[in-house]
């Protein structure tokens, strides 16, 4: 296995914007002391990719984002050949034609493969792409070096990165890939979790707003067949209309439907569910 340069030890304990649990603090650092990519799954919007962003501030590293289409390519985190530019410079009689090098885009492995400082990449929403995306990663994130082939030269780490990996569950990963990596599962934030995050957005907001916030949100996660539970940030977006509509907070638990459920509710079979459980509950009375 190539060696690369091995930083001073770091250790991740949270930062002012970022309400990190014990386990996924204890997480993190497996992954530095380990020197493996840590792969975090948990429900949409419950901060995976912040964390990565948060991370890197903590440990004062560049962060290098490489967010996954289902269409990407895991080529395109190495490099790229432009075969159309060179073309095109070739017609036109570019003298920079005959350098191949002008035509090879670095992707973010490279780029921090070959940074002066460690650095932290995100691979953002892994699941997304083809089946195969990770095992076309395994060599690369294993050896830390790859080769470009239309240059013949191997591109070797410097310093040996923070690979941090997010999934939201869509597809399985392959086994050999997964044997590679340390994993963390965001578990939804309980009510005191929740208002620790609240807290960090939201300094100034009065207790009984958010106790009857909180009170409406877990209800409505509770709902049974919800199609689509509300996260964690559609709370925070839903709390800032509240307050900037100057919602009572006594309004928040008298309908089955929360006013600007639109921030919560994301689809109309959830929002018609909703509104038949009131007209039974209704009827019940």
């Amino acid at each position: 296995m190539t060696q690369t340069a091995q930083p001073t030890p770091q250790r991740f304990e949270g930062t002012d914007q970022y309400v990190a649990t014990d386990a996924l603090k204890m997480a993190v650092n497996a992954a530095l002391t380990l020197q493996r990519p840590l792969l975090v799954k948990g429900e949409p919007g419950t901060g995976k990719t912040l964390l990565a962003e948060e991370v890197a501030r903590a440990l004062g590293r560049p962060l290098l984002q490489w967010h996954i289409k289902s269409t990407t390519k895991a080529q395109q985190g190495l490099y790229e050949y432009d075969a159309v530019s060179r073309l095109r410079d070739s017609q036109l009689g570019e003298a920079r034609v005959h350098d191949i090098r002008h035509y090879i885009v670095q992707g973010v492995l490279w780029q921090a493969f070959v940074a002066d400082t460690p650095s932290v990449v995100l691979i953002d929403e892994i699941d997304k792409a083809d089946i195969e995306f990770p095992n076309d990663l395994l060599r690369e994130l294993d050896r830390m070096e790859f080769h470009v082939y239309e240059t013949r030269e191997t591109i070797r780490a410097r310093h040996r990165p923070l690979i941090l990996i997010t999934s939201n569950n869509e597809k399985d990963l392959p086994d050999a890939f997964l044997r590679r990596c340390f994993f963390h599962y965001i578990d939804f934030p309980d009510r005191a979790t929740l208002a620790d995050i609240v807290a960090v957005h939201f300094p100034a907001l009065r207790q009984d707003v958010l106790s009857a916030a909180l009170d409406a949100f877990f209800h409505l996660r509770e709902v049974p067949g919800l199609k689509k539970r509300p996260s964690t940030s559609e709370f925070l977006d839903w709390l800032r209309l509240l307050l900037a509509e100057s919602i009572a907070p006594q309004t928040l638990n008298q309908d089955a439907v929360p006013p600007l459920a639109g921030a919560l509710l994301k689809n109309e079979q959830d929002l018609s569910l909703l509104r038949r459980l009131a007209m039974l509950g209704q009827r019940g009375r």
